[in-house]
């Protein structure tokens, strides 16, 4: 049955997931056109809609999406002062302070920008770090921070009967803690030290218990492989019987993904928040219920 206000719009690389979103929320889908002009500059254009009008879009390589992005935003807003925005991976959370001088905090510019354009942002695991609230990031909208949980659980249960569940880091303890609530699992998270882009350091927790465990890592987001692959080595060498991954955010590479199975995980699996070949479980739902609360 279709929402009598709601529209849905998203760009062709989006199409589908946001024909799965559409289809929950019981709204139409329409198709956001794109030119390049030979300059590079681009020109979006919408379907015209009533209030209600949700903007779907994956921002794996940001830059000229984002761009796009606060256009379409600008175009809805003519029937719409300001739309809804789904967005199921929000880049450019992680320089969330100058460590340098003379830095931007991308989180704070592209949270201000966002805000301004969208009344309603919907993402999953934002990548937060000393910022505990995502409201406090785009002012002026309302923030929905949805776990990734629910969606998670359904892979664990596809593992081995109660595997031990660890996070690569502290600052997965809130995912992995969650998760473990939803499966009964045991779990903990290793102590890391971050050396650079490409270089962690990790600790097993005092009293850890490995051996002959059937070992799920999970994390919010893997980009170069490199802390999961050192959570792997280090878990491995305390006698895991197996290990296997399970991200939020699938933004790696071919590359990264060798330098995983080179660690001995044997699969990584991740939600569909990015287009990914190691996508084995949707986030529609999550997104749905909590636009459907929230979005009139």
């Amino acid at each position: 049955m279709m929402n009598s206000t709601r529209t849905l719009h998203a760009f062709e690389p989006d199409l589908v997931p946001a024909e799965a979103l559409a289809s929950a929320l019981g709204c139409p889908c329409h198709l956001i056109t794109h030119h390049a002009f030979p300059d590079g500059e681009s020109l979006v254009r919408i379907v015209p809609s009533g209030p209600g009008a949700i903007l779907y879009r994956r921002l794996d390589q940001p830059n000229g999406k984002l761009v796009e992005l606060l256009l379409a935003a600008d175009a809805l807003a003519v029937a719409n002062p300001r739309p809804a925005l789904a967005v199921p991976y929000l880049p450019y959370m992680r320089q969330d302070a100058a460590f340098h001088p003379g830095e931007a905090v991308s989180q704070r510019v592209i949270g201000r920008l966002l805000g301004q354009a969208f009344s309603t942002i919907a993402t999953i695991e934002p990548h937060l770090h000393r910022v505990d609230r995502l409201d406090t990031i785009l002012p002026g909208a309302t923030a929905l921070a949805l776990s990734a949980a629910p969606a998670l659980a359904e892979l664990v249960g596809t593992a081995v009967a109660r595997p031990l569940l660890v996070g690569p880091d502290g600052e997965s303890a809130r995912l992995v803690g969650a998760l473990a609530e939803r499966t009964a699992c045991d779990w903990f998270t290793l102590e890391k030290r971050r050396l650079g882009d490409r270089s962690v350091s990790q600790e097993l927790p005092p009293h850890a218990s490995i051996a002959g465990r059937h070992v799920l890592l999970v994390d919010d987001i893997c980009s170069t492989g490199v802390t999961l692959a050192e959570a792997a080595r280090l878990i491995a060498s305390a006698g895991a019987a197996s290990i296997e991954a399970l991200v939020v955010h699938a933004n790696f590479d071919r590359t990264a993904a060798a330098l995983m199975r080179d660690a001995d995980i044997a699969r990584v699996r991740s939600t569909d928040t990015l287009a990914h070949p190691s996508n084995a479980v949707s986030v529609t739902s999550l997104l749905a219920g909590a636009l459907q609360r929230t979005f009139p």
